[in-house]
């Protein structure tokens, strides 16, 4: 057989080519399509243009448009067109604040995915209380549902501002009704809500005091004060006469004078939105403890970089407490630590805090009552029966009760103002555990609960619904799928649906009524991958977007997203 010499060529012939190529689209060398657009000509090559968007492989390929070498474009402007075409052969484009919204609109023709999702991700950092609804009208209309989802949460939770600009009054009635109906709008009092209903009429009185009676009925009245509905509100000019309206206004009252006998969706106060939350994930495991932090946006659906902790480590606790997350003790690659870092989202940034009593690694974490709880873990020679307090006010840390039993690797949960110690290996009796103990902080004691079905340490363990879960672990060198769940009520375990993957060391949070169970290990490898728990269908699914490296023995938490 013949020998055969195969040589690969390096990106760059492929950058050069396409460069030629646009040198040549310039001087209309070789080009067979002349694109038009706002009464404006530019020439390309179909077998580019087919090569790299899907909208004109389609036109090229079996429509009356292939075998013509001249072509009007609608509802396309020229100055969209032009640099989408220099995109096609350079895979670069600028977006600006004058460009973005034509580009967009070219870019969803063309289905040049990336594109859009730029023009959206530019729009994103343009937003602010001025331009949000119209934004948020342009992204609706154009099918950019995170955009959309994003510029909603920004208007509920900057309502106040939003209302003081000229978009909010040049809206039409049916947009009013449909912000003010929003039980997540954050208002501080239902007052501003009354207001602005009151100033968009006046705005332009005439054509649209035909609505008040509607935008009314969205007003929650009941929630005012009384001396405010009788001092104001009663003597408002554009409510007098309207029998709609002193209806609403009388059941305001109503309300005040015997609230049992009023019971409309007016009478419950409205629960502001929370700015979007994120899914931390820091230090743990890769091959030794390490720095990095990342987290996963569940807007952007996407895993970023956050900054690094101060001290490198893996086998930590984490926890959030007043808007801070600390992360406790762990171990760095050397030995166990005492240290607590605290991260500040607001600030984006890190800080030191005081050190725990013990070292800690492989510890349980949980916040209870105001408090920073560590328990349990290893301290370099033994596995720990002890437990400490952080009190973030004098910002020291106190040895708690003792648990009866040493618990490396043990996972934690609050439920019902109780904390709970899950499993865990005990030094003494070499045993991977089932055991369960829960500590009352009244009472500084702990009590045995039920065990678990099955040995568990390094289970992850989280809290949804008030229900226990301990996730995964290991006894000896066997890694679980197996999961089970814990109900106070009848101190009793029960096993739910397996994950799809084996996993010790996993961390694990609770986010909008599913449980998240991030990385941890097989026994062969760190895993990357997020496993999400639904308990109303009792089923896993797999987050379709791993992290950015494989950890395990890492802290994980949710957090509000201020600064990212």
């Amino acid at each position: 057989m013949k020998k055969q010499f195969i040589l690969w060529s390096s990106s760059g012939l492929k950058l050069h080519s396409f460069k030629a190529m646009n040198e040549m689209r310039k001087r209309n060398m070789f080009c067979d399509i002349t694109l038009v657009a706002s009464n404006r000509e530019i020439s390309a090559h179909k077998i580019v243009l087919a090569s790299c968007c899907p909208y004109f492989h389609a036109m090229f390929t079996g429509s009356e448009e292939s075998r013509q070498d001249r072509i009007t474009l609608q509802g396309v402007e020229y100055h969209a067109l032009e640099p989408l075409i220099e995109y096609l052969y350079t895979s670069t484009i600028t977006i600006t604040e004058d460009n973005v919204r034509v580009l967009l609109i070219a870019a969803n023709l063309f289905e040049l995915t990336d594109v859009r999702d730029g023009c959206c991700s530019y729009l994103r950092t343009q937003l602010d209380a001025r331009n949000c609804l119209g934004i948020r009208n342009f992204s609706d209309m154009h099918g950019c549902v995170k955009l959309v989802n994003y510029a909603d949460t920004y208007i509920q939770k900057h309502f106040n501002e939003v209302i003081q600009f000229e978009e909010f009054l040049n809206l039409t009635h049916e947009q009013v009704i449909s912000l003010i109906s929003n039980v997540r709008i954050s208002v501080s009092s239902e007052e501003e809500v009354y207001k602005c209903v009151r100033n968009w009429i006046r705005y332009d009185l005439i054509p649209r005091e035909q609505y008040t009676a509607d935008l009314m009925k969205h007003v929650r009245l009941p929630c005012l004060a009384k001396e405010y509905i009788t001092q104001k509100v009663n003597k408002e000019p554009l409510l007098k006469g309207n029998i709609t309206c002193k209806n609403l206004i009388i059941e305001a009252l109503t309300h005040h004078l015997v609230p049992s006998e009023i019971n409309t969706v007016r009478t419950i106060p409205r629960k502001p939105v929370e700015w979007p939350k994120i899914l931390l994930v820091i230090g743990g495991h890769p091959s030794e403890a390490i720095l990095s932090v990342e987290y996963y946006d569940f807007l952007e659906e996407k895993w970023r970089v956050a900054p690094d902790m101060p001290n490198r480590r893996s086998k930590a606790g984490l926890a959030v407490l007043n808007d801070k997350v600390y992360a406790v003790g762990g171990f760095n690659s050397v030995s166990a630590m005492r240290a607590v870092d605290v991260y500040n989202p607001a600030r984006n940034e890190w800080s030191t805090s005081n050190r725990m009593l013990a070292r800690r690694s492989t510890l349980g974490v949980a916040v209870l009552n105001g408090c920073v709880y560590a328990v349990g873990g290893f301290d370099n020679h033994n596995g720990l029966s002890s437990a400490e307090m952080f009190d973030p006010e004098n910002e020291v840390w106190s040895f708690i009760a003792s648990m009866s039993t040493r618990r490396s690797s043990v996972g934690v949960g609050v439920v019902n103002g109780l904390l709970y110690a899950v499993g865990g290996f005990d030094d003494n009796t070499r045993q991977h555990l089932s055991s369960v103990e829960r500590y009352n902080r009244d009472t500084n004691t702990w009590q045995v609960v039920a065990d678990m079905s099955a040995r568990r340490s390094g289970a992850g363990v989280g809290v949804l619904n008030n229900i226990l879960y301990a996730v995964g672990g290991r006894v000896g060198p066997m890694v679980c799928r197996s999961v089970e769940a814990y109900g106070l009520e009848k101190n009793q375990w029960k096993k739910v649906a397996d994950m799809s993957f084996c996993r010790r060391n996993a961390g694990v949070v609770a986010h909008d009524g599913l449980l998240y169970v991030v990385g941890g290990g097989d026994g062969q490898s760190n895993l990357s991958s997020v496993e999400v728990y639904n308990p109303h269908t009792n089923s896993w699914r797999i987050l379709d977007v791993a992290m950015i490296i494989g950890r395990s023995h890492a802290g994980v938490c949710m957090i509000v997203d201020q600064a990212m």
